[in-house]
């Protein structure tokens, strides 16, 4: 996609979306915060224009899902656009997608995050945090970001999971979809976190536990096999296909999901837009099923 139309597909919004004005007092559905962040990227650069992209395919779906038998024109949906972020150091822009993203958590059933680098999921687990104490990060990723520090940075895409079991213990941090990690993550991953699986299961019990408390979801589109999902910075061959990784959107409905993103789609690197598309569906999913659930309770 050219710069114009990154441009014009800045301003739009996911498909229905009102203006949080528009909406007053009533609890939405769902809240879509963009988060257009990118200055830690390791490899191939582009994932400030996820939000953007992910929009704009959002413009060529259905608004029905025959899968779970919902509309998004029988739900309200907010957009919130993307957080201004130019000129704002690393703690700066990520205190400001914090704040932001803490009014969606507030203002819906469903928060909803559209990334930017994997960074901004340390900002909105922090925000979900602020307000739902004993939250459990779920990490459905190619990646483990395990690192305690990165390039001689402690905060990056490659080591925000590290940070945040720093900041909230690694026994609240679920990791599904991992098939590529350093040496030194590989401790951590075994020993530290609550879960860590190459494949997107857990068992009985480790379900048992995410059942008794709210969870932030967060995807890195790279968790995808390259063939899926083509732009994003650092893909990994070997991963799953986009049947996998929705039945398991499916599987997680059974949780109280009261946060999701989606992160790294990176829209230069795929003229074809195939990422964006298979983000902007996965959305799609997550609203009518976690934020359709959580606003009939």
């Amino acid at each position: 996609m050219d710069g114009d139309a990154l441009t014009k597909a800045a301003v739009a919004r996911f498909t229905l979306a009102l203006d949080p004005a528009d909406v007053g007092e009533r609890r939405a559905t769902a809240a879509i915060v963009g988060a257009p962040y990118e200055a830690t990227e390791c490899f191939r650069a582009g994932a400030a224009g996820g939000p953007a992209a992910i929009r704009r395919m959002s413009d060529s779906l259905e608004t029905y899902s025959s899968v779970l038998e919902a509309d998004l024109e029988d739900v309200t949906i907010v957009d919130h656009g993307d957080v201004e972020l130019e000129g704002a150091d690393v703690d700066g822009a990520l205190g400001r997608i914090e704040a932001t993203f803490a009014a969606a958590v507030q203002a819906s059933a469903l928060a909803v995050m559209l990334g930017g680098e994997h960074t901004v999921s340390l900002a909105g687990y922090r925000a979900v945090r602020s307000l739902y104490p004993e939250a459990a990060l779920v990490q459905v990723d190619a990646h483990a970001d395990l690192r305690a520090e990165w390039e001689g940075r402690a905060i990056t895409h490659a080591s925000w999971t590290h940070q945040a079991g720093v900041e909230f213990g690694f026994d609240n941090i679920y990791q599904l979809g991992v098939r590529s990690l350093a040496r030194e993550e590989w401790d951590a991953a075994r020993l530290r976190v609550a879960w860590h699986n190459e494949a997107l299961t857990f068992p009985d019990t480790v379900a048992a536990q995410l059942r008794r408390r709210p969870v932030y979801l967060t995807i890195d589109i790279d968790v995808l096999d390259p063939a899926a999902a083509p732009g994003t910075g650092c893909p990994e061959p070997g991963g799953v296909t986009f049947r996998d990784l929705q039945h398991l959107l499916y599987v997680l409905g059974a949780f109280d999901v009261v946060a999701f993103d989606v992160v790294e789609v990176a829209p230069r690197l795929d003229p074809a837009e195939i990422t964006a598309a298979a983000a902007a569906k996965l959305v799609r999913e997550a609203i009518l099923l976690f934020g359709g659930q959580r606003e009939r309770r």
